[in-house]
């Protein structure tokens, strides 16, 4: 027989692990979120929609913001727009210039650039700039 304590420690190990599991990695919702180029330097952006390439900070770059703003959907207006205003759209960047990909399906090309990451760094006056680490990657 389960004790009130014992009954209390499995429902909050189930709810921590309902949350856990309750945040889809976003990488999955848009084409080649897995092979973001690494603007600064080699390897890839892990957290494409942040300033940080490793961690998920409260500061979100353009893209994320605009990925938030099209309901965290890859959208045709999402992968028609340029995020990150260097000339080329998010679907360019991400391997999918016709905006023909769809959650699951294989993008026409690999991904070229990083969609809210200005490239060159530092040539699009959104501030931003390598080797930060955590909210000191804020960009304007």
């Amino acid at each position: 027989m389960l004790t009130g304590d014992t009954m209390r420690s499995i429902l909050v190990f189930a709810l921590c692990l309902a949350v856990s599991c309750a945040y889809p990695d976003f990488r999955d919702f848009f084409p080649n979120g897995y092979t973001v180029p690494n603007p600064c330097g080699s390897g890839i952006w892990e957290a494409v929609g942040h300033y940080d390439p490793n961690h998920h900070t409260v500061n979100k770059n353009r893209f994320g913001l605009d990925f938030l703003a099209a309901g965290q959907a890859w959208t045709r207006d999402l992968c028609m727009k340029d995020s990150d205003r260097d000339g080329k759209t998010n679907g360019a960047e991400l391997g999918d210039p016709t905006c023909a990909w769809v959650k699951g399906g294989v993008p026409t090309g690999k991904a070229t650039g990083h969609p809210g990451i200005c490239e060159p760094v530092g040539s699009c006056a959104d501030s931003f700039s390598c080797g930060c680490q955590g909210n000191q990657c804020v960009g304007k």
